[in-house]
């Protein structure tokens, strides 16, 4: 199994999609909230100077489409099961 690795300020970040999949809605959320804004930083800071880790941005885009991909997985299972 795969660990991902997400630097939030100066929290970092391991998951595994496992993880991500058992956290709520909310959690969910707020994990992409949070990752959309250091991507946001990620790309501000790249303009301005050298990144550290240029693989830094890739990994923030992946985490979100994780997430975005689970929350879309649950709106069709949500859908199906009220139609």
């Amino acid at each position: 199994m795969q660990n991902y690795y997400f630097e939030f300020g100066l929290r970092v970040f391991a998951m595994k999609i496992n993880e991500l999949r058992e956290m709520s809605d909310e959690q969910l959320e707020l994990t992409a909230k949070e990752a959309i804004e250091q991507l946001f930083r990620l790309r501000v800071k790249a303009q301005t100077e050298k990144l550290e880790t240029p693989s830094e941005k890739r990994r923030c885009r992946k985490l979100i489409a994780r997430i975005r991909t689970i929350q879309t997985e649950r709106a069709k299972k949500a859908a199906q099961a009220g139609a």
